[in-house]
This record gives structure tokens, C-alpha cells and sequence, in this order.
């Protein structure tokens, strides 16, 4: 895990309450952070300072956070974002993970909880896997050293979540995973967050390998009450 003081946080919050004792916090544990209380004001931070994670309240009082968490998304691919959030319909969790962020967060919670949700992600940046030689299934071509994936020559611009996910499946294809065993691959395995961010990262996984699909591309299979499996094409050899 890289040391905290090399890791650069942007905390995007608005509560003065909420916002000063999660950066106080975040100071005294060791890592650089910024702290801004509206979407544009983060938003710029996160262009001036390319910070490493991204800690976003969704209830921002003049951009709303999907949008934000889309933008940032959308300028910054390998950034980590986790969401903060005191709404309680599940429907707006999933609305903010699949805008781009990779974990949320329901508020109130606590600093203790914080620094451990945000040190289970880190341990996972760094890691590269043990086996990083190319996979080739149909048209399918995953570099997993060079965190590259390709469909039928183009390339698909997967999130790192997503690339992990595809990464773990296509390891194994043809066998069954379990949600157990992804959840701690790609995420960590002290993990005790909710599996829903497995749920919506795949199926944003989903969508980007269907809109590159052509000729033969793997599928992936959900197994009820177990996981999931990545079916190679039937001319496939492995």
C-alpha cells in the first residue's frame, strides 16, 4: 500500500461540520488533503491538483454530486472516487456508482470507518497481478500488464474497477467465481462495505463490452446465489 503521505485526497463537501473533521482528520493520519465546499470549486481542485482519491458529497449545494462524480469521471479515468451520502433510497447509491464512483458512503459515518474503507481501496492500487500475460478469447484481447483491453481491434476504455473485474473472470474462463472471491480480488479482502458496488460495476462492465462487441466476443454469465462466469467463444481454444 502506497504511504498515505503520497496520497493525495480531495474532499468535495459542503457541510462545515462534516467537511472540517473528516479533513482535520485526514491531515493527522498522514495524507495531503484539499478540502472544497461546492461541485465547481472541486472541480477545478481536482484539475489543478490531480488528486489520487476523491471523497464527494452528493448533496452539493450548487452542482448536484451525480454530476459532478460523471465530470470527474469523465476528465480523470483512474481516479478513485467514494461517495458520500446521507440519501436513503437505494436508488440514488446506485445512481452515483454508475455516474463513475467506485464506493459510497452513507453519512453519518464515522472517521474510524472512513480511513478504513479508504485504506481497503489503496491496498489495492498498487498491487499488480501475479500473472500479467496477455489473455485472448475470440476477440477479446486483455493485456493485464499494461491494463489494456481490446474487442475485435478497438479499444475499450474501462474504469479500473471495471478492468480488475474483466481481469478476474478472464483469468479463469469458463469456471465459476464467486461474489466472495471478487469482492476480494478487486476490492480487498478485509472488505465490509455492500457487494451492491460488484452489482453496478459489472453491469457497467456489461454495457462498455456490448457496445464494442462484434464477431466473437465473451459473454458474461450470472450464476443466482453464486457469481459470475466468463463464457469463451466457442472457437476459442485455451
Amino acid at each position: 500500500m502506497r504511504p498515505h503521505r503520497d496520497v493525495e485526497v480531495l474532499l468535495i463537501e459542503d457541510d462545515p461540520t462534516i467537511g472540517r473533521n473528516m479533513h482535520a482528520g485526514l491531515l493527522a493520519h498522514g495524507y495531503h488533503s484539499h478540502w472544497c465546499r461546492t461541485g465547481e470549486s472541486g472541480l477545478a481542485q481536482a484539475q489543478e491538483s490531480s488528486p489520487d482519491v476523491v471523497l464527494l458529497d452528493l448533496g452539493l449545494p450548487d452542482i448536484d454530486g451525480v454530476e459532478v462524480a460523471r465530470a470527474l469521471r469523465g476528465r480523470h479515468p483512474d481516479l478513485l472516487i467514494i461517495i458520500l451520502t446521507a440519501r436513503a433510497d437505494e436508488i440514488d447509491v446506485v445512481i452515483g456508482l454508475d455516474a463513475g464512483a467506485d464506493d459510497y458512503l452513507v453519512k453519518p459515518t464515522s472517521l474510524t470507518v472512513l480511513l478504513a474503507r479508504l485504506r481497503a481501496h489503496l491496498r489495492r492500487l498498487p498491487a499488480e497481478p501475479a500473472d500479467s500475460t496477455p489473455v485472448q478469447l475470440g476477440d477479446l484481447l486483455l493485456d493485464i500488464g499494461a491494463r489494456r483491453c481490446k474487442l475485435g481491434g478497438n479499444e475499450v476504455g474501462l474504469r479500473p474497477k471495471e478492468f480488475d473485474l474483466l481481469a478476474a473472470l478472464a483469468r479463469r474462463p469458463g469456471t465459476a467465481v464467486t461474489r466472495e472471491n471478487l469482492m476480494t480480488e478487486v476490492w480487498d479482502e478485509n472488505w465490509f462495505g455492500s457487494t451492491k458496488t460488484l452489482d453496478v460495476t459489472m453491469a457497467a462492465l456489461r454495457r462498455r463490452l456490448a457496445a464494442e462487441a462484434a464477431g466473437t466476443a465473451p459473454t458474461i454469465t450470472t450464476l443466482r446465489g453464486h457469481g459470475y462466469r466468463l463464457e469463451a467463444p466457442p472457437s476459442t481454444s485455451r
